[in-house]
């Protein structure tokens, strides 16, 4: 069940000492969202923590607020647990039995059409990016939206979108992200530290990855995969190789992109990006993941060319 605004903003609202949750391996959206709340709430004069399994990829320590993110839940009595991002409660990765276990109130921020709506309350909106969910919460309880906060929503805004470009894009969206401009986010500095600079390593491994592209369906689906061996040979962390899946959804004729990263011998984080044709969500579905029409993800397991294989057919299904 949805809940109303309402009720969300009341339980931030009324609640003291709260921790909030994203999923592993986190992206902009997640810890914007998260860390947006967090800040938002201490400084209203409440206890708030940012809980990760994983710490932030580098690329956004331009921010300082990055630091907070924690691996572990602080030793303290909450009042509320709260998730954003995330559209299944076994996303949270280490701490999705302690979210699921919480006796007290749990909440859920997020906007994923795939959410399965688990906590007590839960408020999915279908949106670009969670980031604009939590802004016009913000704004429902009367926090004021700082500098600080403002340029971590914007993060969200921007990375989720793809710079504004995605079709669940709206004018809603604009005024959200015009909004925290005029509270002073820094775009220009968030669109560089995020899409434009890189170290010399990835640009390399990128390079080498999608010189080995495989196209499939009469080059209606392209493959960019990439090994352990590569990023192991160039010293890039996995945290480097996000947005891979964009570049092969660039080609003419392409209508399904997908990034194959493995993680460990024999499993495979997938990406999947459709120009509109394709419905990705329900091809992740069938392996257990989830996400937007447009943009999702699994992990799947098996030798690569089974894996390529399995994904083709599902795909092909949905062409």
């Amino acid at each position: 069940m949805n809940n109303t605004a309402e009720e969300i903003t009341a339980k931030l609202q009324n609640s003291k000492r709260v921790a909030v949750f994203c999923h592993a391996r986190p992206d902009g959206d997640a810890l914007g969202s998260g860390l947006a709340l967090c800040v938002a709430l201490e400084n209203a004069g409440k206890k708030a923590f940012m809980c990760c399994e994983d710490t932030p990829p580098e690329k956004f320590a331009f921010l300082p607020a990055m630091g907070k993110v924690l691996r572990a839940v602080p030793q303290l009595e909450y009042d509320l647990f709260v998730s954003v991002d995330c559209a299944d409660v076994t996303r949270m990765g280490v701490f999705s039995k302690r979210y699921a276990k919480f006796k007290r109130d749990t909440v859920n921020i997020d906007h994923h059409i795939s959410n399965t709506c688990y906590a007590k309350f839960n408020y999915v909106v279908e949106c670009p990016a969670s980031c604009q969910i939590v802004t016009e919460l913000l704004l429902a309880c009367g926090y004021e939206i700082t500098t600080e906060i403002a340029n971590l929503l914007m993060l969200g805004m921007i990375t989720d979108s793809g710079n504004f470009t995605h079709l669940d894009v709206t004018e809603n969206t604009f005024k959200v992200a015009g909004f925290l401009r005029a509270k002073g986010a820094d775009v220009n500095k968030i669109n560089y530290n995020v899409n434009v600079r890189q170290p010399k390593a990835r640009a390399l491994l990128y390079g080498s990855v999608m010189s080995k592209m495989r196209f499939d369906l009469d080059d209606r689906l392209a493959f960019a995969v990439i090994t352990q061996k590569d990023m192991e040979e160039l010293g890039v962390d996995k945290s480097l190789t996000e947005g891979f899946v964009d570049f092969p959804l660039t080609i003419d004729g392409v209508e399904v992109a997908v990034s194959l990263l493995e993680f460990k011998k024999g499993q495979y984080k997938t990406s999947l990006r459709s120009k509109g044709r394709a419905n990705v969500s329900a091809v992740a579905a069938t392996f257990g993941g989830g996400g937007h029409i447009l943009a999702s993800g699994c992990m799947l397991f098996g030798e690569l060319e089974e894996v390529i294989e399995r994904l083709t057919r599902a795909i092909s299904l949905n062409l």
